[in-house]
Parts: C-alpha cells; structure tokens; sequence
C-alpha cells in the first residue's frame, strides 16, 4: 500500500521505513532537505513540496502527518485539503488536541475528505518495537488503511495474552484499536500521556529516596549507600514494578549512575496539561497526574535528581531534549 508522509523527524522517518521494510511504498516531505534525500536513499520517493507529493500519488490518497501540534500541522492540512480530491484521507500522527480533532473532521467532511486521528506511542524505538496506535475516524476509512496499521504495530509478539479475554476483534492484542469517531485516538492517547507523566513522576521520586539514604542529616548507623543501578536492574527482573520505563531508568543509570548528563529541567509537551483539563471537564479526581504536572513545572526552578531521572526516560523512549531553565 501507498502512504504518503510529511515530517520525517524522529518518528515519521522510522515510520516511512517500517513500512517499506514490510513491503508498502512511501511518498516523503520534510523541509529538510538532508531527511529527504536520506529516506530517498532507503527507497522512498522524496518530493520538494506538498504539491509534488499529491501529484505523485495514487487515488484515493493517504497522508500521513506526522508534525508538532498547534500551527505546523494546522497549516499543513490546510494546504492539503485544497491540493486532494474527493475520498482521499489526511491523517494526524502527532499529539494533536483531541479537539482540534474534531473541528477539523467536520470542515474536511465539507470537502469530501477523510480525516483520521492516530494517537501514537513508540517514540525512536517504534522501528524496531513497532508503534502502539490508538485510531479515531470513520470505520470504513480505517479499515481501508488496516495494511498500513498492522504493520506499523508490533503484533502480538512474546507478549503473553490477557487470561479470559474472549474478542472477535484482535487488533488490540495486535497493537492498534479503533478507538472510535474523530478526536477518540488523540483523546485515548492524551490520557496514556497523563498516565505516564504519573508513573514516571512515581519512579523518578522513589529513586530520589533510595539516593539521599545516604544523606548527613540521617543517623550514621541509617545512612545506607545504595547502588542505584543494581536496585533499578533487580526490579526489572520479577519486580511488580518492572516496566518499559524501568528498562530505560536501568538503561540510563547503567552509563550514568549519577544522571550528570541531565540538567533536571523537565519539559512537558502538553498532553499533561490537556490531561488535566478533561479530568477538570468531566469533574474526576487526578491527584496523581495533577502533582505529576506541577512537579515538571517545579523542575525548570529548581532541579534534583529525581528530576534528572526523569529527564533521562523522557530521552529514552522518545529522545525528547530538555526544557529550557
């Protein structure tokens, strides 16, 4: 199958050559002149502008967007909806507002385009792993895109499957869900982002105890100097705790036990904030993802080794840079 691609940072590159390594073919854009030519290289047709990637396309047309939230995607699928034709579908891989989402389903509707929303979590790992995707768009349009999807998801792997789960649909074991109309896949990913923020926050403090044990202000006999790279490697192996995150924490502290690599100054990237924002909506409690926020906000004051922490899984999974001071 054919899709096209805008944005070939670090994952919209890895995802262009997922798909060729399993066999679909790739239409790519990026202003960067040096990110086209490296995946015309690897096998994709690289284009100088939008126009030249919808000429080079087969009807009915999939793009895949895959840019920062905000006025970069706005204006590019604006762009878009006046170069396509009728039937042919735009699709936003980044972390849109679910919002956004909708509004735009409607106004492309109006054209007689497609719109569809796929939430997206692998980060730079996703060639490799494969990308967790969580979809929002008519049903028939994202069946017509399923070869893509699948391959783009890690299928069913090692991964061990949920005792009693009894499903006709298997996409979800496989890695992707439709999760439903426009705005659904950003909303369902907007809160896997607040989750993380919390999870991360729950790691990044408990690591933060265990390396001032060893603090002046305790008791001699309570000081303990504890090897934080073997705690974190013990825990991945049987832990109730043991996780993809802790893989990353054991992964960083293994090169840098003392995390000097990282200021601390934690950026957020805004599905957080957005988190926060729906809870405050639906009036539902989130103490957790609540602190979680507010402890990155604290972080561009004052940093600790927590924060460096968390700094060095936000670069694990996703090579996210840190914030500024």
């Amino acid at each position: 199958m054919q899709l096209g691609i805008i944005g070939l940072g670090r994952m919209g590159g890895n995802i262009a050559r997922r798909l060729m390594l399993n066999g679909h073919t790739t239409v790519v854009y990026d202003r960067d002149e040096a990110s086209r030519s490296a995946l015309a290289k690897e096998g994709s047709t690289a284009v100088a502008d939008l126009p030249a990637l919808v000429a080079a396309m087969d009807k009915p047309r999939a793009i895949w967007v895959m840019l920062p939230a905000g006025e970069p995607t706005e204006e590019t699928i604006n762009v878009l909806s006046d170069l396509l034709d009728a039937d042919d579908v735009i699709i936003d891989g980044g972390n849109t507002f679910y919002k956004d989402d909708v509004r735009r389903a409607q106004a492309l509707t109006a054209k007689g385009l497609h719109y569809v929303d796929v939430g997206t979590s692998g980060g730079v790992w996703g060639l490799e792993r494969g990308y967790c995707m969580m979809i929002g768009g008519e049903a028939d349009v994202v069946t017509r895109l399923d070869p893509l999807f699948a391959t783009l998801a890690p299928g069913m792997g090692s991964v061990e499957r949920t005792k009693g789960r009894n499903s006709a649909d298997d996409r979800a074991e496989r890695g992707y869900i439709h999760a439903g109309p426009a705005g659904s896949g950003h909303f369902v990913k907007m809160i896997h982002n607040g989750i993380e923020y919390g999870m991360m926050q729950a790691f990044a403090e408990g690591f933060d105890i265990l390396k001032q044990k060893n603090s002046e202000n305790l008791p001699v006999e309570q000081r303990f100097d504890l090897n934080m790279a073997d705690i974190a490697e013990v825990w991945r192996r049987g832990s109730v705790v043991s996780s993809w995150l802790l893989d990353l924490t054991a992964d960083a502290l293994a090169t840098d036990p003392q995390l000097d690599a990282y200021s601390g100054a934690v950026a957020d990237s805004g599905e957080g904030r957005w988190t926060i924002e729906a809870a405050m909506e639906q009036a539902v409690p989130v103490p957790v993802l609540s602190s979680a926020l507010f402890a990155r906000f604290r972080s561009r004051q004052k940093s600790s080794y927590a924060d460096k922490m968390l700094s060095a899984m936000r670069f694990g999974f996703g090579g996210h840079k840190e914030g500024p001071k």
